[in-house]
């Protein structure tokens, strides 16, 4: 049978950037096993160290997901497309707020004017507009996809507006994050997006929450709200705050964007799935770039931040058909749209039949996602910038290995480096001289620890460091003139 693969942005690191391909199979086992015969390094994307598919990758045959059909022997036929979409992270539904609630609101004169648009829509009227008005949504996460969320709720008149976040503005957070303006530069982001939301509507309340959600504050600070938007970068935040609705009966907005790529869904509800359901297990540390080590087109946080908001007011007013068992995956670049039917797993440590998952306050999220040390593994070594620098200018018999992606390269080069793809590591491996110390190089310093792992586990011997904190902390220490940059 040919069928087609269709793979996300995140996975195409393994597949040498190859979005798309044709092949010949019977069931989705044997597709996968020609898609790793074809590219090996695919392997370590898709499957763990039994073989067996990782949690964080979801799989649909054509718009079905497989774990609805026959899991990896479902069967194919000719023209079949398949789906590999990874964590980044249907029907009518009543509205989340209550009728006492929207009679409780009076529209004014003013209220009329700035909201006619909606009030001219029956399938808004009167009555969602003063549900609108009525209800409390928060934002966690005011960068771009956050921040066009946030403005795109103001202006619909949302009550009571939270803003989540504990980063602060930076300029190269300004291409994406028009939600802030030059002038926010080193502002906390909550209350830069706080004050931009006042000048856009005075009438909504808006509130900055500016910490990091933790298990020790997620459910005092969501207990105010009616819904949920998780608009973070992160799996530690994104399983917290999954799990804290789905435990406190709060419906959450999905979102997430990779370079031109974003998803698209609404997870906690009665009858539809969480975070876990889709994802069980997020995917191992450094795997999956986030958007700040891998770009981001500057418009799709305006398309995926405009779906997200429409989801919200489909959840406050009631109407429409909101993407509850349901993910919306869109390719912006190739202007490719693709619905794709998930389902609640009765099995779910949190949502299903027997949960064992009842507080957060439970789950340590930095060990479940990977992100503390393991005690029995062989540590990592570690080499400051400055250490680096001095090695370099002394003219030190060592290797650079840059891990980056391309256009990670094209606007930070790293003069005299090897350059070898995480994917390509174990492969080439006989590039590399175990009687030196070789150092690893990319943006967070994450992927580096990652390469480095992989290596061991290939068996490579040599000494081996991960430059601290990556290249972003580095460059102007190992380059003070800017000359390796663009």
């Amino acid at each position: 049978m040919k069928i087609r693969i269709i793979l996300a942005a995140s996975l195409k690191t393994f597949t040498d950037r190859t979005p798309e391909v044709a092949l010949e199979a019977d069931t989705v086992s044997g597709a996968l096993q020609a898609l790793t015969d074809e590219y090996p390094e695919a392997a370590r994307g898709l499957f763990d160290e039994n073989g067996d598919l990782r949690g964080f990758v979801n799989i649909y045959v054509n718009d079905r997901d497989i774990r609805t059909l026959k899991g990896i022997g479902t069967p194919l036929h000719d023209g079949d497309e398949i789906f590999l979409i990874p964590a980044i992270a249907g029907g009518a539904c009543e509205s989340v707020i209550s009728t006492e609630r929207m009679k409780a609101v009076t529209i004014e004169e003013k209220e009329i004017r700035r909201y006619s648009n909606h009030l001219q829509l029956k399938e808004i009227s009167i009555k969602g507009q003063k549900r609108i008005m009525a209800s409390r949504v928060l934002v966690a996460g005011i960068g771009a996809l956050g921040g066009v969320v946030a403005e795109r709720l103001a202006a619909a008149g949302v009550g009571t507006i939270g803003l989540a976040d504990a980063q602060e503005v930076t300029l190269e957070g300004l291409q994406t994050q028009t939600i802030h303006s030059t002038r926010d530069l080193e502002r906390p982001r909550a209350a830069a997006a706080k004050d931009r939301l006042k000048k856009l509507n005075p009438l909504v309340t808006t509130v900055a929450h500016q910490e990091q959600l933790t298990g020790d504050n997620v459910e005092e600070i969501i207990a105010d709200y009616d819904i949920v938007v998780d608009a973070t970068d992160n799996f530690v935040s994104r399983y917290l705050i999954s799990d804290a609705c789905v435990l406190n009966g709060k419906p959450e907005v999905f979102g997430a964007m990779y370079q031109y790529e974003g998803v698209v869904t609404v997870l906690g509800t009665k009858d539809g799935p969480c975070l876990r359901c889709l994802y069980p297990s997020p995917p191992p540390a450094g795997i999956v770039p986030t958007c700040a080590a891998s770009g981001v087109v500057n418009t799709l946080p305006g398309i995926i931040g405009a779906m997200i908001a429409t989801e919200v007011l489909k959840l406050i007013t009631g109407g429409g058909e909101p993407l509850i068992g349901k993910v919306l995956a869109m390719d912006s670049w190739n202007l490719r749209y693709h619905t794709l039917h998930t389902g609640k797993d009765s099995g779910c440590p949190v949502c299903g039949r027997s949960p064992v998952i009842r507080a957060v306050q439970d789950i340590d999220y930095d060990d479940f996602c990977g992100l503390r040390e393991d005690p029995d593994e062989e540590p990592i070594d570690l080499i400051e910038p400055e250490e680096l620098a001095r090695r370099i200018s002394d003219g030190d018999r060592i290797t650079i290995v840059d891990v980056r992606e391309p256009h990670e390269r094209a606007v930070h080069r790293f003069p005299g480096t090897l350059i070898i793809p995480i994917g390509q590591l174990a492969r080439r491996q006989k590039e590399l001289d175990p009687e030196i110390d070789t150092i690893f190089v990319c943006m967070e310093g994450k992927r580096s620890i990652l390469a480095i792992r992989t290596l061991r586990e290939a068996g490579y011997t040599g000494p081996m460091y991960s430059l601290k904190g990556g290249f972003e902390t580095a460059a102007q220490i190992i380059f003070p003139n800017e000359g390796a940059w663009l």
